[in-house]
């Protein structure tokens, strides 16, 4: 139905029949130093003629750069198939199926999304996605919390070789729960967390996150990590990098038994980069755990006349059950994203998720060897690594990021905000989608900007 607004003359008869002068007056509760004086940061409306002309001159500062940024966020290759299919109305204006049995398109596909999740990560159930990463790892601490009733404390070990941004969404989230996250410190020259510098006794601890790849791109030794935590009564949260998995061993074969929940950002899985998002974030655990996991989890089932159909299975949360039994106060997921990560991974395939992932950490290795040839340049860290790597330079980075800039180039992501002890030094990512003549073009530049600078 079309807005149609009030008159004026409807709304003096309004305010004449509740006795009120102005609009005003029904908030005359709010002390005068807190009313807004009017949208002071927005300009006077345009012409349609007006506006294009200033969307085109704001198109065109939005030049193409080459991008050697990761850390979270990663270019890749996404055939144009994915998002004309995923744009398309049947997907494109689907929303929450609150008569979930009539939405069979979209309760199909988040089943399929939930097995392919599943799939690679070697777990046994996945939901239906979360907001992004760094709130799906906020969701798994809670969720540990909530499963381990073995531990007495709401301790939890979480390594500083986790994304900062993970760790500080998380800590927002979890800490008027009383829940006390303790940081794990990296060993400096492998930029992983060492097993044999863990505490023989730990004492009581909920979980243990372990990233893989971590997030100077070096693998951790996950294996000894998890049969640590699980020899000490706790759960394991692995965060992952999904593309990563198509070559790495997932999850849920970490250790003797497996990690106990997985989750992470799903946007290599087909998401572009779009200045910040937005992303999806994945979850998936044992079946032990099924019923401590937020948000839903689309079911394969039977009809009366035999026929197959979907329906939502679980969904723990407050809208459906009483709160003080819900998993998650999480009222929708990343649909449409979830869907084009479920074409892209369909089309795809597992053979072509390996391709990527292994010309993503090929392209790397290039460019690692090409910066040999860099004067005042070294690798920092000497474990493997999958498609990101550390480079400490001898220069002022900030410099160096500044002139590389100028040239069109994003030349990585500078660390020492967050880890003060690696001032000057760049976390830098190349994907499948750098050429040889990218990588030379990153280091010619480098190497005049040494020479100047």
């Amino acid at each position: 139905m079309p807005f149609i607004p009030h008159t004026e003359e409807d709304v003096r008869e309004m305010l004449s029949a509740i006795g009120v002068k102005q609009i005003d007056d029904l908030f005359d509760e709010i002390p005068e130093t807190l009313r807004a004086r009017g949208l002071t940061e927005v300009p006077e409306g345009l012409s349609e003629m007006a506006v294009s002309r200033l969307m085109a001159e704001r198109a065109k500062q939005d030049s193409r750069t080459l991008c050697f940024a990761g850390a979270g966020a990663y270019e890749h290759h996404i055939p144009a198939a994915v998002w004309e299919i995923t744009t398309r109305g049947e997907f494109y204006s689907a929303y929450t199926p609150y008569q979930a049995e009539a939405s069979q398109g979209t309760l199909q596909l988040l089943y399929e999304y939930q097995t392919m999740m599943a799939s690679l990560t070697g777990m046994d159930v996945s939901n239906a996605s979360l907001y992004d990463g760094a709130s799906a790892l906020a969701e798994a601490i809670l969720m540990a919390v909530r499963a381990n009733r073995k531990a007495k404390s709401k301790r939890i070990l979480i390594p500083r070789t986790v994304h900062p941004s993970y760790r500080k969404v998380a800590h927002t989230i979890v800490r008027n729960q009383g829940i006390i996250l303790e940081e794990l410190d990296f060993d400096l020259k492998g930029g992983h967390i060492d097993p044999v510098s863990l505490p023989a006794e730990p004492g009581d601890f909920v979980a243990i996150v372990i990233p893989q790849p971590n997030f100077f791109g070096v693998l951790e030794d996950v294996d000894a990590l998890t049969d640590w935590a699980h020899q000490h009564s706790a759960l394991v949260i692995a965060v992952t990098n999904p593309l990563s998995l198509a070559v790495l061993t997932p999850p849920g074969e970490w250790g003797a038994t497996g990690a106990d929940i997985a989750c992470g950002d799903g946007q290599p899985l087909g998401i572009p980069l779009s200045s910040g998002g937005p992303y999806f974030g994945f979850m998936c655990c044992r079946q032990d755990f099924v019923r401590q996991m937020p948000g839903r989890i689309i079911g394969r089932t039977t009809d009366l006349d035999g026929k197959p159909g979907f329906a939502l299975t679980l969904q723990a949360r407050e809208q459906h059950i009483r709160r003080s039994k819900a998993t998650s106060n999480i009222c929708t997921n990343q649909g449409l994203l979830v869907t084009a990560a479920t074409i892209h991974m369909a089309m795809m395939g597992p053979a072509g998720l390996e391709k990527a992932a292994s010309a993503s950490h090929v392209q790397t290795m290039e460019l690692l060897g090409k910066f040999k040839n860099v004067p005042g340049t070294t690798q920092l860290f000497n474990r493997p690594l999958f498609h990101e790597v550390v480079i400490r330079f001898d220069l002022p980075v900030e410099e160096v990021m500044c002139a590389l800039s100028a040239q069109g180039i994003v030349g990585g992501v500078m660390l020492e905000e967050d880890y003060p002890e690696l001032n000057n030094c760049l976390l830098i990512c190349a994907t499948e989608t750098k050429t040889e003549a990218d990588l030379d073009t990153y280091v010619d530049n480098l190497q005049r900007i040494a020479a100047r600078l």
